[in-house]
């Protein structure tokens, strides 16, 4: 999959609460993950209880989040200024937080735990340990925070009611009525059917997009009935008001459509008679 870095970062992101989740889940894992892995080597330093051991090292973990927190503060800041970040600008972001955190997790056992091992050899090691402390909480975050934020979108798509005599909207659900999509009226072109699925083409930021869905031709075209999308061909729907041009060719009909690049689906025999009546035509 490839990621456009040069995308604005989604705002959930940078949003307050998710900020705060940010820190305090990442504060949890990283005393979770430190204090079972032990990289520090804190007990091979210090003799005493298990119990002092363990405040003791969590106190420390906590002390190195702290770069967590000031940095996810300042970067909420930087973005309620006005400021836009994109998705590499983050990334960097991130890296400075592994960075500046692994530099203080070295220092402190360079000059508290007075470990005598060059310090380019423990810094390296610092960064791997942070790394892992630090991008598996973020991704698992991201990929939670993305999740909640396309549920509660499509949500909010749903249950926004239809103006009378006007359907901005259309929704296509799968075979288990499971809602997958909803784009403008005036975006859907065409939908071709492939076996159990469907592949729903659409025009989106000037250019042809596709999207597969499972399901029947013939449950879509009953539910998409008042949407002004008709069936042409035994394989295809087409919105009819996506239509500039019907062309008459050797091998049939074929509906020329409004969109960028050009595009144009077939129109067979059995359903040409339908397609001219929709367009008040009728040989």
């Amino acid at each position: 999959m490839n990621i456009d870095l040069g995308k604005k970062l989604p705002v959930y992101l940078t949003e307050k609460r998710n900020i705060v989740t940010t820190i305090l889940f990442t504060a949890g894992f990283a005393l979770l993950f430190l204090n079972l892995y032990t990289p520090f080597g804190v007990a091979t330093w210090f003799e005493a209880a298990k119990i002092t051991l363990l405040l003791y090292a969590s106190g420390v973990i906590l002390a190195g989040v702290l770069v967590v927190a000031v940095s996810r503060v300042l970067m909420y800041h930087h973005v309620r200024r006005g400021k836009t970040l994109l998705i590499w600008h983050y990334l960097v972001w991130v890296a400075a937080e592994i960075v500046s955190m692994a530099l203080f997790f070295t220092l402190f056992e360079v000059v508290i735990l007075k470990d005598q091992r060059p310090f380019a050899e423990l810094l390296a090691r610092s960064v791997q340990n942070t790394s892992l402390t630090l991008l598996l909480p973020y991704t698992f975050l991201w990929l939670w925070f993305a999740w909640r934020d396309s549920k509660t979108r499509l949500s909010d798509i749903t249950e926004q009611p239809d103006l009378p005599g006007q359907r901005p909207m259309i929704h296509l659900r799968d075979e288990k009525g499971v809602l997958r999509m909803s784009l403008q009226h005036s975006d859907l072109l065409w939908v071709q059917a492939s076996d159990n699925y469907v592949t729903v083409c659409y025009q989106a930021q000037g250019k042809l997009n596709r999207f597969m869905l499972r399901n029947t031709l013939r449950a879509l075209e009953e539910e998409l009935k008042e949407e002004a999308v008709i069936r042409c061909h035994r394989s295809w729907l087409v919105n009819i008001g996506k239509v500039k041009l019907i062309r008459r060719e050797k091998e049939g009909l074929m509906l020329e459509l409004e969109s960028t690049p050009a595009s144009s689906v077939p129109v067979s025999r059995t359903y040409m008679h339908d397609v001219l009546a929709a367009f008040g035509h009728v040989e």
